[in-house]
């Protein structure tokens, strides 16, 4: 959802040249500024570097659920993944912009805020520019859909409460057009910190729209 969000700002902000869209399948989706980079295996970043030379930013939007998940096997999916991407990408480009979709209660005691925490301090050792971006609730306002059967029914049954929330308590929840647009703030302008709350990214939302 996340990720599908940001793509869609991406290609309609005129200021960004080329959208890179790294998965294991194809998005279906054709644009001018669109390219796809399709891996069988996402853990093998083997004879990519032509493809990432000259990326201005990365955007980071892949994660899993941890519930029923070990800690090793999701260590392997959350950790293991992003920073074996990441290391790649410092490789050929330390200035870039790195943005990890983390979430809300990262750095807490339970094992998937724990793995969470220890890739958002490896990522900040990492780069420069590096903003951790700990989501809480999302509000898909284009169809985006999860690929989790278990996510996608919870939304079905609370999407319509999710604008209530938003009214109720302001920071709790994030539309995908704001968080894609203070995505895209975020690589131009920078952010006023660097690990950033659903609040936060709300408000950085807002100026990305201006």
């Amino acid at each position: 959802m996340v990720g599908q969000g940001v793509l869609r700002e991406c290609l309609h902000d005129d200021g960004i040249q080329s959208v890179l869209a790294i998965g294991r399948t194809s998005l279906g989706l054709s644009h001018p500024k669109l390219r796809e980079l399709l891996r069988n295996d996402l853990f093998d970043v083997g004879g990519v570097a032509v493809e990432l030379q000259g990326q201005d930013a990365c955007f980071f939007c892949l994660g899993v659920s941890s519930a029923g998940m070990k800690e090793a096997e999701y260590t392997r999916l959350t950790y293991d993944l992003t920073i074996g991407w990441a290391n790649e990408l410092a490789r050929i480009n330390p200035a870039m912009t790195f943005i990890y979709v983390s979430g809300s209660g990262t750095g807490g005691k339970s094992m998937w805020a724990r793995v969470k925490g220890r890739t958002e301090e490896t990522l900040l050792h990492l780069f420069l520019n590096a903003y951790m971006f700990r989501l809480a609730a999302l509000r898909p306002m284009h169809g985006e859909l999860s690929k989790t059967r278990w996510t996608r029914i919870s939304y079905t049954l609370f999407h319509p409460l999710l604008p209530l929330v938003r009214a109720i308590a302001p920071g709790a929840v994030i539309t995908t057009e704001e968080l894609g647009r203070a995505m895209i703030h975020a690589a131009r302008e920078g952010a006023p910190k660097r690990v950033l709350e659903n609040r936060d990214l709300i408000a950085l939302g807002a100026l990305g729209k201006g």
